[in-house]
């Protein structure tokens, strides 16, 4: 019966150990979270803000990138120039006024 007991108590003495073991230490009595990680838009979706723009090496060319922005909902596409960030930035008409649009490395679309 003592065995048991010893038994039982080194089996809950171990366990508590292990679960001990599974925590992560504190560092300087602060946890720090690391960000929330967010995601752009779909390709081709047409945001609001032009700082939703993603900065980044570009491989469309001008013809693509005037493509994607119409098939973002935006017509007469024009001035359309790529800059050192690598996003593309022009005019376009959309619900008949005329807005600067840009359109980022990943295909978002945004207008100001």
């Amino acid at each position: 019966m003592k065995f048991m007991s010893l038994f039982a108590a080194t089996l809950l003495a171990g366990s508590s150990v292990a679960m001990a073991q599974s925590t992560a230490p504190a560092t300087g009595g602060t946890t720090t979270t690391p960000p929330a990680v967010t995601t752009a838009p779909p390709a081709g979706s047409s945001t609001t803000k032009t700082d939703a723009m993603v900065p980044g090496a570009n491989s469309f060319t001008e013809a693509q990138a005037r493509e994607r922005i119409e098939k973002a909902g935006y017509a007469s596409v024009s001035s359309l120039v790529k800059g050192p960030d690598g996003i593309w930035r022009g005019k376009a008409s959309k619900a008949g006024a005329m807005v600067d649009v840009s359109i980022d490395f990943k295909g978002n679309v945004a207008s100001m």
